[in-house]
């Protein structure tokens, strides 16, 4: 008995051993079938591209930008008293285009304000006198022009939108049609 309890053992460990050469077999055939289709993606040269770049004209840095349209030393705020949306932005992009700083747009503290007014925040005159030519306002028109100084607001002119924003030509193209 002892002899066929060993000849089963060594079917069963020949039996194994045929099972991991074929698996080796069959893995090797893998390797090697990857390793010729890489060498044969690396060796295959394919159509030439001819790549064209655009011509790309000099840029311009900010400095350039600044040395021909500098900021004045004008600080604005620009509010929204009308309540025509986004009219605020839309003016200080117009202010900012006549080389104004204008630091801050937003909605005034309600939506009634029958006239434009423009507000000399110090004493700076020539901020006031930029800002208000720039609307087409005479500057001894005391209806349009206010002074009240407040320097904590950090601001030369405060310019309240009103609902005679129809009446400035300058405007007009920033108004929204629907």
């Amino acid at each position: 008995m002892a002899r066929k309890t060993g000849s089963r053992r060594n079917k069963k460990k020949q039996s194994q051993s045929m099972t991991l050469n074929a698996a080796i077999g069959i893995v090797g055939v893998l390797l090697l079938g990857f390793i010729y289709s890489f060498s044969h993606n690396v060796t295959h040269t394919g159509t030439t591209i001819e790549v064209i770049f655009p011509k790309v004209e000099a840029t311009k840095l900010a400095v350039d930008v600044y040395q021909e349209n500098p900021i004045r030393n004008i600080k604005v705020e620009v509010l929204n008293g009308c309540g025509i949306k986004g009219i605020a932005g839309k003016t200080a992009d117009f202010l900012r285009s006549k080389q104004m700083d204008v630091i801050r747009s937003d909605n005034a503290d309600h939506h009634k304000y029958p006239n434009t007014v423009i507000i000399s925040r110090n004493e700076n005159i020539e901020s006031l006198r930029a800002v208000s030519k720039s609307f087409g306002v005479a500057l001894n028109d005391e209806s349009r022009i206010l002074i009240v100084p407040d320097e904590s607001l950090d601001v030369d002119v405060t310019v309240i939108l009103g609902k005679d924003i129809y009446d400035f030509p300058e405007l007009m193209g920033l108004i929204p049609t629907e």
